[in-house]
């Protein structure tokens, strides 16, 4: 099978946030199936949405997988379950969440995987780690760093250096 590149965003605002995006990162890579290809910057950013939370540490990685989509979703998904992730609140707090970006040039908008994702395209704690990441990436035709400039969120986002 061909592999097929795509980003991946991750968050978390729940317990030792830093430590749990490096981790994400390796167990999202660990299987044969799946090689990271490039990591973005960590930012600290306000929420987006939700209940009132803790800022969130957010990053995005472009990977290189020959899992199909719903594959790759399923293996996301069971990263955050590995690192407690509770869906009980609709954009609550969290220990982790991977969201899939992009997937290649495929698309998709049925009820359990929407891709590109529905709200990236406004969502600077994704858009500007994926620019820095990746400066001539772009998003629906749209240059990504064009995009982040334009997002209501760009003024809440700072570089996170490290605890």
């Amino acid at each position: 099978m061909s592999s097929v590149r795509s980003v991946l965003a991750l968050g978390s605002n729940l317990g030792a946030s830093n430590d749990t995006l490096v981790l994400a990162v390796a167990d999202l890579v660990e299987p044969d199936n799946v090689r990271l290809h490039a990591v973005s910057p960590v930012v600290r950013t306000r929420p987006v949405g939700g209940p009132e939370q803790p800022d969130y540490l957010n990053m995005v990685i472009e990977v290189e997988t020959s899992l199909g989509p719903y594959e790759l979703l399923a293996h996301c998904q069971s990263v955050e379950d590995k690192h407690h992730r509770k869906r009980t609140v609709r954009w609550g707090p969290r220990t982790l969440d991977v969201d899939i970006i992009t997937y290649g040039s495929w698309t998709s908008d049925d009820d359990v995987l929407t891709v590109p994702h529905p709200r990236a395209a406004s969502r600077a704690f994704v858009l500007q780690p994926w620019a820095w990441m990746d400066a001539g990436a772009e998003l629906e035709g749209r240059p990504v760093a064009e995009l982040a400039a334009e997002a209501a969120d760009i003024s809440g986002l700072i570089p996170f250096e490290g605890v």
